[in-house]
């Protein structure tokens, strides 16, 4: 197994920099702001042969209360599921209270920790380190995480007891399987959602819009088969963002959704479908990503409005007919269990290999049964159609005019290729591409050749007429 190392210490000491220098990424959030990071936040790293799983975990300081609470929940968490602990601490600030108290929890749970002094740059190391050698620990590492200034030396110390034989299980991780994301608006209920699919408190919950700022990765294994779940922030309307953390916030979970396979939009059965969610149900099928519908809070709603919203969800979500739609209660479990069947249709149609020969058939049909418009006079053709990628599906059809199709034929090709591959849950895309004429150019080329040999015979007939009359002048 990959050694796990939890970053601890308190608020803006610089865990969520390191984070992203150790995992070479910016996964974690990072601002000159207290309290940034909420949930645990996974990472690969890896130091030559070497590989480890490192967790970002939000400011403990002793006093925390409501959320703050439920954050350091998360950390004592990452804290005992960690190998080995990198307890960070503020070098410009020297030594605090919050940080006795954290190397005393260490120690009584018997963990092991590295004691390390960030934001040292400008300042000596000595001098950085010399307020807290009077808390016993053996070896203190010094490191300016923001400049990447001694973290490979730190890392290589913490890993030493490990042998490089790690590396196959790196790469199991990066091969996990199906990547689901779940977005929604705020405060519909995705983490809530996470916690239940996952069976534990993983991430926190707190009844406050914007609890979850960053987005979490989380792999496990449920029957056999692997996940990666992805919790993200919620997405508001632009004129209501404020604060620019929750802009960073929307970016990363726009991003989650370009990086999962499928993806579970949360919707608020109280609320029903407003502006933001079709906004993001956009966001989401531009991605191309294979999608199932969630309607949460579905046990607070009373049985004669029940049949109103199911009505309301066809008519104004047809146009992805396609989707599955499930009524859940992510709070009580009522309906969760049956999402993993609607993910595993989704994502098996969003990344199924098509044949040539088939593709083919089925536009052959297609055109038989619906042939295509007549433009200038000629009908467009269609001849041949191959798969052109996964996730979601591409389908490449090629023939003559085919910029002249008209829309409607375009959606009325996505709807048959759809219904004869049976690709549940996922969109579909249709490329078209006009072939080659192989003759075209052709003429105007010839006709530069004989206008060349033309000049070339008639250079030539010039010469010999002047050498004529030369040897007649002088004869």
């Amino acid at each position: 197994m990959l050694p796990v190392l939890a970053l601890v210490g308190r608020p803006n000491v610089g865990k969520s920099t390191l984070f992203n220098q150790l995992t070479r990424s910016r996964n974690a959030l990072v601002a000159d702001l207290s309290g940034l990071t909420r949930d645990r936040q996974y990472g690969q790293g890896r130091v030559e042969e070497t590989g480890f799983i490192v967790i970002d975990t939000g400011g403990i300081t002793g006093e925390e209360a409501g959320i703050d609470a439920a954050m350091a929940n998360q950390s004592m968490a990452a804290i005992a599921e960690a190998d080995v602990v990198l307890l960070l601490v503020d070098g410009r600030a020297g030594l605090q209270p919050g940080d006795e108290a954290l190397v005393a929890h260490l120690r009584t749970e018997g963990k092991p920790f590295h004691l390390v002094v960030n934001k040292i740059d400008g300042l000596g190391e000595d001098i950085a380190a010399s307020d807290f050698y009077q808390l016993g620990v053996e070896q203190i590492h010094t490191i300016a995480a923001s400049h990447n200034r001694g973290v490979r030396k730190l890392i290589a110390s913490v890993l030493e007891p490990w042998s490089s034989d790690s590396e196959a299980d790196a790469a199991d991780r990066e091969g996990a399987g199906i990547r689901v994301a779940i977005v929604g608006r705020p405060n519909v209920g995705k983490s809530t959602l996470v916690n239940r699919l996952l069976g534990e408190e993983r991430v926190v919950v707190f009844d406050q819009p914007g609890t979850t700022r960053d987005s979490v990765y989380i792999d496990y294994e449920r029957r056999g088969r692997q996940y990666t779940l992805i919790d993200t922030a919620g997405v508001r309307k632009r004129k209501n963002v404020r604060e620019a953390v929750e802009k960073f916030s929307i970016v990363k979970t726009l991003k989650a959704i370009a990086d999962a396979q499928v993806v579970v939009l949360t919707l608020d059965a109280h609320e029903g479908i407003v502006e933001q969610d079709l906004h993001l149900l956009g966001q989401c099928i531009e991605a191309g990503r294979a999608l199932v519908i969630a309607l949460n809070k579905w046990d607070g709603i009373e049985a004669d409005e029940r049949d109103w919203i199911r009505s309301e969800l066809r008519r104004r979500l047809q146009f992805i007919d396609y989707a599955d739609i499930h009524f859940i209660s992510a709070l009580h479990g009522s309906g969760v269990g049956k999402l993993y069947g609607s993910v595993h249709a989704a994502h098996d149609a969003a990344t199924r290999s098509l044949s040539t020969p088939r593709l083919t058939r089925i536009l052959e049909d297609a055109v038989a049964s619906h042939p295509p418009p007549i433009v200038n006079g000629r009908r467009v053709k269609l001849r041949y159609a191959h798969a052109g990628g996964q996730n979601p599906p591409v389908v490449v059809i090629h023939g003559k005019q085919t910029d002249a199709l008209p829309a409607s034929y375009h959606r009325y090709l996505e709807k048959t290729f759809r219904h004869e591959l049976a690709l549940h849950g996922t969109p579909i895309r249709i490329e078209l591409r006009s072939g080659d004429n192989p003759y075209a150019g052709k003429r105007n080329k010839l006709t530069q050749r004989q206008v060349q040999r033309r000049r070339r015979l008639m250079n030539h007939v010039k010469k010999s007429e002047k050498k004529a009359r030369q040897k007649k002048r002088d004869a």
